[in-house]
């Protein structure tokens, strides 16, 4: 299956391309470089403009005194509700510590105590302080400076901005040799054209576009899963969509990016109240406001329906040292006419990450030859359920590495691309807010299967609005609409409550669903359902 699109007007190649520009884009193009090999780096829209800038909380590692890689494994596996591949998760702990100290090698400044000592926080999730944190607050906006620093010195990874990814090509094999895209907006490269490669690898974030309201910015539509599903690859554990429990909230008709109020907020000791001032939280876990992010999401949403709020609140007022702390959400928070040394602020769930994504193994290979996945584009089965805090950053850093040694030790002679005769697809981007706001209302946070029934109904009425216009808003309503697709059927399949998954006709955990549902799209959209077990630990 294809997007619909004017053939290729031009064509430029590489050793390798890389999608995407966050942590796991920019970290694997710079170590692929290391084996000598080229790269090509396709990004969206500026270089510096994907999720990973906006990541507040940090990146989780076992560096402080008294903590290991087997105590930030237990505490990932809880998290995870289950569903981790304890394999993977062992590969993200045990290399995590090596790959921050590659990163702050590459120029990257954390934040240090007086003693000069790198400081360490908590977040949700986690028994022990190992949240490594930059600017307070602003640890993404530093990992992405210091990488794209690095990426600018080498004169050998060619940087192609303001370009969507369209499809896989694959040559007489049915392995993938190269993509096509589209340049936006004026210059040498402008429309369609082909990037061949001996390998491509997919990194181009979330798809929190799918909702209504999101933390993800607006280039988060999706496209390198949807990619990889129309190429035939497998997608996994789409059902988990993690929202983050605090998000402001700007008003019932707010659309698109909200401003996050990092879970690093509770672990300096805000506390979460309903209209009444009940820290309801206490009463719901052991660990308070500090829980797994699924408990307190779904403590947030019954709390709002119990009071018919749209929003509960969070208490900061009692925060020593508050705007030196988190600076970046202090000036969110006044620019929005709240002052949250003085008053509560009013949050609510919002979609934030996705758990699942483009099936890969332990160096990133998807389930289609020459086509890899890294950080929030695949499912390495770390996250299980539930991302547990701050490591996504470190999942990209982690198996970034492991795809450039891969690809430099099984690359093979470029491919020539074939004709792709399958079926093609375009949605009309008109059709976007529906889809967003079905999504939310039946697919989000709260989910059951009259709710999910209702969502499929209108992607089937979707579907027929058809499009025969080819343009960036159709591509990536187009993107949406598959998406939406894959994890409303995940969804409906899965009868039970885990992790990010509530389903409130289904309330308990069950242990018949130990198991990883898979996905596959045919050349002619015909979905396929698989099942694959989880090893338990």
């Amino acid at each position: 299956m294809k997007l619909l699109a004017p053939a290729p007007g031009w064509t430029s190649q590489a050793d390798v391309i890389v999608v995407g520009s966050g942590v796991a884009g920019l970290t694997t193009a710079l170590q692929v470089r290391t084996f000598g090999l080229s790269v090509l780096l396709v990004t969206k829209a500026k270089v510096d403009e994907g999720s990973t800038k906006w990541a507040q909380g940090g990146i989780a590692a076992a560096l402080g005194p008294g903590d290991s890689p087997d105590q930030h494994e237990k505490d990932t596996l809880v998290a995870g509700a289950g569903l981790c591949d304890l394999e993977a998760v062992k590969v993200l702990v045990t290399e995590g510590p090596e790959a921050v100290r590659k990163l702050i090698a590459r120029g990257a400044i954390f934040d240090t105590e007086a003693s000069g000592e790198i400081a360490l926080t908590r977040e949700g999730g986690h028994l022990r302080n190992r949240i490594l944190h930059a600017g307070g607050d602003a640890t993404g906006a530093e990992v992405s400076r210091a990488l794209l620093a690095a990426v600018n010195d080498d004169p050998e990874i060619e940087v192609v901005e303001d370009a969507l990814v369209l499809d896989a090509l694959k040559d007489k094999n049915g392995a993938v040799c190269g993509v096509t895209l589209h340049v936006i907006g004026a210059g040498t490269r402008d429309g369609v054209g082909q990037a061949m490669a001996r390998a491509v690898v997919l990194a181009t974030g979330g798809l929190g576009q799918v909702f209504a309201q999101t933390t993800n910015p607006s280039v988060s539509t999706g496209d390198g899963v949807a990619l990889a599903l129309r190429a035939g690859a497998k997608v996994a554990d789409v059902e988990f969509i993690q929202f983050h429990p605090t998000v402001l909230w700007l008003g019932e008709d707010s659309q698109g990016q909200q401003p996050l109020i990092s879970e690093a907020v509770r672990g300096e000791g805000a506390y979460l109240v309903d209209d009444n001032g009940v820290r309801f939280m206490k009463e719901q876990h052991p660990l308070a406001e500090l829980a797994p992010r699924d408990v307190v999401a779904i403590a947030i949403m019954r709390s709002m329906v119990a009071n018919k709020t749209q929003h509960v609140w969070l208490d900061v007022r009692h925060l020593p040292g508050f705007t030196e702390r988190f600076p970046t959400i202090y000036a969110s928070c006044i620019a929005h006419g709240i002052d949250p040394l003085t008053q509560l602020i009013p949050v609510a769930p919002a979609s934030h990450y996705a758990s699942g994504g483009v099936r890969v193994d332990l160096n990133g290979r998807t389930s289609v030859a020459g086509l890899y996945a890294c950080g929030e584009t695949a499912c390495s089965g770390v996250h299980g359920a539930n991302r547990l805090a701050s490591n996504s950053l470190l999942e990209g850093l982690v198996f970034s590495a492991r795809i450039a040694a891969d690809i430099a030790a099984t690359i093979s002679p470029q491919g020539i691309a074939i004709t792709d005769n399958s079926e093609s697809i375009l949605i009309d981007p008109g059709a976007r807010k529906e889809l967003q706001w079905s999504m939310s209302k039946g697919a989000g946070v709260l989910r059951s299967s009259d709710s999910l029934v209702a969502t499929s109904d209108d992607l089937a009425r979707i579907q027929s609005r058809k499009s025969f216009q080819p343009c960036v808003e159709a591509w990536e309503t187009t993107n949406l609409y598959q998406l939406a697709q894959a994890i409303v059927k995940a969804s409906l399949i899965r009868q039970e409550t885990r992790g990010s998954h509530w389903r409130e006709d289904f309330p308990e955990t069950s242990n018949t669903w130990l198991k990883r549902i898979v996905q596959r799209l045919s050349p002619s959209g015909v979905w396929a359902t698989d099942y694959q077990e989880v090893g338990r630990p």
